[in-house]
């Protein structure tokens, strides 16, 4: 099933099982490059808040204690991340100035006695649980700070991680390098982590004496080895630590989940025809043998159970798809669907709020809302469940091997017995009983030769073809 998240046991070690962690998460940028009225990381990869990203890999890392540090006035922020973490402590940033001074916001959960502190920006979505578990190793071994850095293909703009042997010296701003460190293309990724045990008292060291006036985190290394502290970095992917900054790194962002969504599902037992076209949702669930067609588009909340068909050109979101069932091609099922074991929706179905049992067609063209459709009935084409009448919805039961006759009209509240039939082109205002036939619809009337007489009386000629 995909997820972007590795088995808790695939990040767990015993160089670490016994130590606490807490990680600080800065979120308080506001982000004004992506032209929003919402902050940056509210913004949603695979239907997720790119800060709820960052949490789920700080969960799947095995750190116990969270602190966000939030911008003033940002209760949205604060409302995100309790949601993805309710155990978050949430600290506000009243001025912006600098990325230790935001860290130092969360004063009270650093001096909480954690052994590792992993510092993290709240715009990196992409970082995974092991390479914050790789950042916890390097603390249980012994440094005090442990920097992630990358290894860029361009690194102009980034800051140099300055290394002699396997000690880091020094992170050194673009604006700041001599040419031999522009030369460097080892450059920060902004994540680090520092010993519980000096985290604080670093911090605190750090002042703002540079040209923005402003707490730089990176002056934390030069503060360390003043100390006589061992410094180092690790090297992760650098699309892994990629931050968001405008719609075209969402964007980018976006391509990268969704490729690890597509590559878990395969490599979980699910076929997918054409993995490019697929999106899903970061909790997107499918099961084994499932196979999903071309241009489908997941929403957040879908099940996909064992063996189930999905065609192309669906759109799914807050729905279940049961044991061998197929949908599709061209379906809507919206949040409440359950589509039973081995039942069938065909082409321009859209189905809300509906169950419906084992073996139920229902072929095409239809509407199926607030609706529960008992085992081995068949909707036929053009079936709406008239479910609201302005104020409330209402609900329409249809019992087991009942038969739906095309373009019917079933008026809720209304239920149909198990093993009725209703006529098509009915209109059901009433209930139908069990075993019976309803037909509700206007008596047929033939006038012969009235067509004729239409075309003599709009013409003048009883023969009305084109000459």
């Amino acid at each position: 099933m995909p997820s972007d998240h590795l088995p808790s046991s695939a990040v767990s070690s015993d160089n670490t099982t016994t130590r606490s962690a807490l990680a600080v998460v800065l979120a308080a940028g506001e982000g004004t490059r992506m032209l929003s009225k919402r902050p940056k990381i509210l913004h949603e990869i695979a239907n997720r808040a790119i800060v709820s990203h960052v949490l789920d890999a700080i969960r799947g890392a095995h750190v116990e204690s969270v602190a966000v540090v939030v911008g003033p006035g940002r209760e949205d922020v604060a409302s995100e991340a309790l949601k993805t973490t309710p155990q978050a402590t949430i600290h506000t940033q009243q001025e912006r100035l600098g990325t230790a001074h935001a860290a130092l916001a969360a004063r009270s959960a650093l001096a909480s006695g954690a052994d590792d502190i992993i510092i993290i920006f709240g715009d990196t979505p992409l970082v995974q649980p092991q390479t914050i578990h790789r950042l916890r190793e390097s603390l249980a071994s012994g440094v005090a700070v442990v920097v992630l850095g990358f290894e860029a293909d361009d690194p102009t703009g980034y800051g140099r991680l300055l290394l002699e042997g396997d000690n880091l010296v020094a992170i050194r701003e673009h604006k700041d390098a001599s040419e031999t460190e522009l030369a460097i293309n080892l450059c920060n990724g902004g994540i680090m982590a520092i010993a519980g045990a000096h985290a604080l008292a670093l911090l605190e060291k750090v002042d703002n004496r540079n040209v923005k006036n402003e707490y730089y985190l990176t002056d934390i290394v030069a503060h360390a080895r003043a100390a006589g502290l061992r410094t180092a970095a690790l090297i992760a992917d650098e699309a892994e630590l990629r931050g968001i900054n405008d719609r075209f790194q969402l964007a980018q962002a976006e391509a990268a989940i969704q490729a690890r969504l597509r590559l878990a599902a395969m490599q979980a037992g699910v076929t997918l025809i054409a993995p490019e076209t697929v999106f899903f949702s970061y909790d997107t669930r499918l099961g084994s043998d499932v196979i999903v067609e071309p241009n489908v588009v997941f929403g957040p909340g879908v099940v996909i159970e064992e063996g189930a068909v999905v065609h192309a050109f669906s759109h799914l979101t807050g729905a279940i798809v049961r044991n061998g069932a197929d949908v599709g091609p061209f379906v809507r099922l919206r949040p409440g669907a359950d589509i039973g074991v081995k039942a069938h929706v065909g082409n321009f179905v859209e189905i809300k709020n509906a169950t419906l049992g084992e073996g139920v067609k229902a072929g095409h063209l239809s509407y199926l809302g607030d609706a529960t459709i008992g085992a081995g009935s068949n909707i036929g084409a053009g079936t709406i469940t008239c479910n609201y009448d302005g104020f409330k919805k209402h609900r329409t039961i249809i019992g087991e091997k009942a038969f739906i006759g095309s373009n019917t009209s079933l008026i809720a509240p209304v239920s149909v017995g198990e093993g009725a039939y209703v006529g098509s082109g009915s209109i059901i205002t009433g209930n139908v009983p069990v075993d019976s036939l309803a037909i509700s619809r206007a008596q047929q009337v033939v006038k012969d030769g009235w067509a004729q007489k239409m075309r003599l009386f709009h013409t003048g000629r009883e023969d009305n073809s084109q000459d």
